[in-house]
């Protein structure tokens, strides 16, 4: 399971980087492994238009077939705002910003872990700069 499992994480973190270098917006990955009996993780993400979501499909397929993958199935009614993209254990949910507020597919997944998005693309936080009233409080004491 253990090993499944990690597959999966390397499928999403593949998807997220995709994702991300098409300028994906509100990246946002679910584990719902303890949840769904159909898949581990979900990745949802906004794209500005539908020309957007197109791209951001188009990268994701290239992505996932050149790691040798196999997309199960495809949802992609035109004009519908939801691009929905299943690759078995990971499935990828992309909206226009109106479809995604309408639906909140993340409410319907409440107890599902959040996976940290910037830990999987390897960004490191920047630290908090300290504003004037925390320097001058540090200060006071």
């Amino acid at each position: 399971m253990k090993g499944k499992k990690s597959n999966a994480l390397q499928l999403v973190k593949l998807c997220c980087q995709a994702l991300d270098e098409k300028k994906a917006v509100d990246l946002q990955v679910l584990d719902v492994s303890e949840q769904s009996s159909i898949t581990d993780y979900l990745v949802v993400a906004t794209g500005t238009s539908e020309p957007h979501l197109r791209a951001l499909r188009v990268e994701l397929e290239k992505a996932i077939d050149a790691s040798k993958n196999r997309i199960v199935g495809m949802e992609t009614a035109q004009e519908s705002g939801w691009i929905v993209v299943d690759v078995f254990d990971v499935m990828v949910h992309l909206f226009t910003p109106d479809t995604r507020a309408k639906y909140g597919l993340e409410n319907l997944w409440k107890d599902a872990v959040e996976v940290s998005v910037p830990k999987l693309l390897g960004v490191v936080a920047k630290p908090k700069k300290k504003t004037v009233a925390a320097k001058r409080k540090k200060a006071a004491k």
